[in-house]
């Protein structure tokens, strides 16, 4: 996102960001492995409720009754997809949510300059359903996969935070270019480097403990960096919706990370691709 001017208010933010990653991590942490499924999925509607009710913002609606009803559609449609697409249909979905992003990917850096949004963009509520709804059903599916479920939803909240981690304080140290100017001047193209490498790391130690072979190994590595890639394209998507509305947040939910929106959005991108990478390689059950 983009940075502070005042050196004092960047210390401000890093200090509220810190403290507010060293609550909330463990909290997430222990409802991920302790939690059943179906009460797993039940959190994470909830998170993704509060992401819509941000979401229909960005959409230009600002009537409460109009956010308050697409929080509803958004959360009715969660169970809907799960309940009524079986679940070797849960690939197809995830990998059409991986390709949109994939084209995003190529489509972002031919921004040049970022023009005021409409006054309602209806198009982007129905938008909102593939960029809210995916990430929750990626991560369910994995969570619900065999006894290693939980584990391998962790596995994936913990690379997106090790890259965003890597990313962040190593492009405040050394980063110099900016990977966009234009939609995050924020971010490095350093940091960028350094938070790939970094969830090649960790995909290497998750193969490690899972006891994979040599090709699988490999193959996880491959999705593990293209996770890492998507997730800054979550990132800059979000900030390119923000800025069309001239506003720095989503919201104020949580103290140095703004809104729910803001803490997710790297993984709306990377949730699909990485569930899906675990479907081919381990099953979808």
């Amino acid at each position: 996102m983009a940075a502070e001017h005042a050196p004092g208010a960047r210390t401000q933010g890093l200090r509220a960001r810190v403290l507010t990653a060293l609550l909330l991590a463990p909290l997430v942490m222990g409802a991920v492995l302790l939690l059943p499924s179906p009460w797993f999925a039940g959190l994470m509607a909830l998170f993704v409720a509060m992401a819509a009710w941000e979401w229909s913002a960005l959409a230009g609606f600002g009537a409460r009754l109009v956010r308050a009803g697409y929080m509803a559609l958004i959360l009715l449609c969660l169970p809907l997809v799960w309940l009524l697409v079986p679940g070797a249909w849960h690939a197809f979905i995830l990998a059409l949510a991986a390709l949109w992003w994939l084209v995003l990917a190529l489509r972002l850096p031919l921004i040049q300059r970022i023009d005021q949004a409409p006054r309602v963009e209806p198009s982007l509520l129905m938008l909102g359903l593939l960029v809210l709804v995916t990430p929750w059903l990626a991560l369910v599916h994995l969570h619900a996969m065999l006894t290693q479920g939980p584990l391998i939803a962790l596995s994936l909240l913990m690379l997106i935070w090790i890259a965003d981690s890597a990313a962040y304080f190593s492009g405040r140290r050394f980063g110099r270019a900016k990977l966009s100017a234009v939609l995050s001047p924020g971010k490095t193209r350093v940091g960028v480097y350094v938070g790939v490498a970094a969830a090649a790391l960790w995909g290497l130690l998750v193969a490690l403990l899972l006891g994979l072979a040599a090709p699988q190994t490999l193959f996880l590595l491959v999705i593990c960096v293209l996770t890492a890639v998507l997730s800054v394209v979550g990132d800059l998507f979000e900030s390119w919706l923000k800025r069309r509305r001239g506003i720095k947040d989503a919201g104020s939910l949580l103290p140095g990370h703004g809104g729910m929106l803001d803490r997710i959005d790297s993984l709306t991108a990377a949730a699909p691709i990485f569930a899906l990478g675990f479907i081919w390689l381990i099953g979808g059950q």
